[in-house]
């Protein structure tokens, strides 16, 4: 996939690469690196380990299993600066190496991606700050790909919707404004969500700060709206809960509920995609032995990016057509092999053997991805999940929820993990505002006695959320007037955008699409309707006959912002916003005579709270239909169902605790 223009997901790539090795080469000699579990993963994606070593590093230890030794006089902690439990952590483990190692060592601090004062008076208060370096490594956006740039705040989700935690969206806001500072004001900021609106004033005041600091007419210069970027769409999460919570049905979404997706990376039991190449533990001279239980038990991590050519054809198709993919892909590597036979002169012979470590490369990949389909075909064709599926797919398209109780409580009966049972009840909350008070406390006492009592605080965090409601609650069901204005839903009411929106499309081609709708098999993900909304008008405005008429009404495809939608977006929850950024008006025409014209521009889009690998896709498939424009993705992080989930689930158990037992 080229770069985009203006901005470069490689040279970001590069910058956090030297950004890291030139705090390394600061600290002279060897060293041991202490580093962030949560942290080795994004680094690993820009750095690798044998790099490290050539900077003085000897050993990696991890700051959660508190086990540094003493082998090296410099030793360097690599953490985070947001959570205060990470500078306890590391204030504890100086204070224990310096009483059990005769070294006097020397300690330095890397703090991601900023340096706090929370964290400051943490180490103060532990009395080590006085004898440790500590810096900041700015490190902010994370390349996954050329057109995907992650904070990978893990937590960001919790965060926001939970705790109410506003730090992501201050790193989201530095995020954005370090891209301006480098390529120009985004001319264009567009956006829908409470904390969509919140992240868009935070980027003005920084603009403000910013713009008050620089002194010269040169530095003002780089403040100018930018001649590459169009615009930045920001997708505040809240808006849109009911995407994340239906099952992904693209390859890599399949993936990423299967076996989780992190860092680019997945592991994978080794029965299933077999041992690394050179690393066969069940082969043996007479052949291949059986695998035993400890084999079959053990991981492996495979590369799930770009690099793989086979994974980047496959990831954004819908599951349904990935064996036919794969059947096809296995048939050419078999005529390629083939051809060797043909081979009648020397010239041809030798041509064939450059070419057989990359044919052995895509043989290993093609092996990869035939288990991983196997095993995820396995599940999607088992009764469990046609069940979940039908659940869902009668949900999103308007269903009387009623009538899917009775598969619900039947899911519990058979023992259905509790996060599956959970994202169905969530999903027809969200969809159908809300459930009726009686049936919610049915399923309350059926969820406590089938999985226990300490998930009423998973109930109550879910509420909190506003994942969970009564239909009594929440009042989304009246559909928006004319008389409204421009008052901010309280709730995205999909009944009324179902229509208007078209979110569900019925006749769907997964092999040859031509709506985003093929990625979950009908349904049409909001969150890029809304995206749809701003940069595919015409399309979008030609779906229903009240848009048509609106369109002959005199709405243009050169219309800006959400012109055209002003009735759909009052039935979606949050603040709505268009703000036009702009310039010195001679230094304005100065950069645009500078970065010539015709060029494509960028589309920046901003999903804060997380974005699932399906919705990835399907911006990449209105990417693609987009000639003049190059769609680039940010987020907070990676989400999924099960992730959201997670977030809101209580670890601990109350079984045992109780004095008195429950007695039937």
């Amino acid at each position: 996939m080229a770069p985009h223009p203006g901005i470069d997901t490689d040279q970001i790539k590069e910058k956090a690469r030297k950004d890291l090795l030139d705090l390394l080469e600061g600290v002279r000699g060897k060293k041991n690196l202490v580093i962030e579990r949560a942290l080795a993963g994004p680094i690993g994606i820009f750095v690798r380990f044998s790099t490290l070593q050539d900077y003085g590093v000897d050993k990696v230890f991890f700051l959660e299993n508190a086990n540094v030794d003493a082998s090296q006089k410099n030793v360097i902690f690599l953490t985070g600066g947001e959570d205060a439990l990470r500078p306890f952590a590391v204030a504890e483990q100086i204070k224990k190496l310096r009483q059990s190692s005769s070294i006097e060592h020397e300690f330095s601090i890397f703090v991601v991606p900023r340096r706090t004062l929370v964290c400051d008076k943490i180490l103060e208060d532990a009395g080590v700050l006085g004898d440790v370096s500590v810096e900041a490594f700015p490190l902010y956006f994370i390349p996954l790909e050329q057109d995907v740039l992650s904070l990978e705040l893990t937590d960001s989700f919790g965060d926001l919707y939970l705790r109410k935690d506003p730090t992501s969206i201050f790193l989201a806001a530095r995020a954005l404004m370090l891209l301006q500072q480098k390529h120009g004001l985004f001319p264009r900021i567009i956006g829908k969500g409470d904390n969509a609106q919140r992240l868009m004033e935070l980027l003005l005041r920084m603009r403000s700060e910013v713009t008050a600091e620089e002194s010269s007419v040169s530095n003002r210069l780089g403040l100018m709206p930018s001649a590459t970027i169009e615009s930045l769409i920001i997708i505040d999460r809240e808006i849109d809960f009911a995407t994340v919570l239906l099952t992904q049905l693209t390859y890599d979404g399949l993936v990423d509920e299967m076996f989780t997706i992190k860092d680019n990376q997945a592991e994978v039991d080794v029965s299933i995609v077999g041992p690394a190449p050179g690393q066969n533990p069940s082969q043996t001279s007479l052949g291949k032995a059986p695998a035993t239980p400890i084999q079959q038990g053990m991981k492996r991590k495979i590369q799930l990016d770009s690099s793989d050519k086979l994974y980047d054809q496959l990831r954004d198709a819908n599951f349904a057509i990935v064996g036919s993919l794969l059947n096809k892909v296995a048939r050419r590597l078999e005529s390629d092999y083939e051809s060797r036979h043909g081979a009648k002169s020397t010239s041809e012979l030798k041509e064939f053997v450059n070419k057989l470590p990359g044919y052995q490369a895509e043989q290993q990949s093609l092996k990869i991805h035939t288990g991983l389909a196997e095993e995820i075909m396995k599940s999607t064709q088992s009764d469990i999940f046609t069940r979940i599926l039908e659940v869902q797919q009668n949900l999103a398209a308007g269903s009387d929820p009623s009538s899917q109780h009775d598969t619900i409580e039947e899911l519990i009966a058979r023992d259905v993990p509790l996060p599956t049972v959970l994202r169905l009840l969530c999903l027809e909350s969200c969809v159908s505002g809300g459930l009726r008070p009686k049936d919610l406390e049915n399923f309350k006492t059926l969820i406590l006695n089938a999985y226990g009592y300490q998930h009423l605080l998973t109930l109550d965090a879910l509420e909190k959320m506003q994942l969970l409601q009564t239909r009594a609650s929440v009042n989304v069901l009246s559909l928006p007037t004319s008389s409204s204005g421009g008052t901010p839903g309280s709730k995205t009411n999909y009944t009324y955008l179902r229509k208007v929106l078209r979110l569900i499309v019925d006749e769907v081609n997964e092999s040859d699409p031509n709506d985003i709708a093929y990625v979950y098999s009908g349904y049409a993900p909001l969150s890029v309707r809304l995206v749809q909304c701003i940069i595919q008008k015409p399309y979008l405005l030609s779906l229903t006959k009240t848009s048509s008429a609106q369109s002959a009404n005199g709405i243009s495809s050169a219309a800006h912002g959400w012109q055209g939608f002003e009735d759909a977006l009052r039935a979606v929850k949050g603040e709505t916003f268009n703000k036009v950024q702009k310039g010195e008006e001679a230094a304005t025409k100065a950069r645009a005579v500078l970065a010539g014209s015709g060029g494509k521009k960028t589309v920046v889009v901003m999903f804060l709270g997380g974005i699932t690998r399906t919705e990835i896709a399907a911006l990449r498939f209105l990417g693609r239909g987009e000639n003049g424009r190059r769609v680039l993705i940010c987020t907070t992080g990676i989400v999924s169902g099960g992730r959201m989930m997670e977030a809101a689930m209580e670890k601990g158990s109350f079984a045992g605790t109780a004095g008195v037992q429950n007695v039937g």
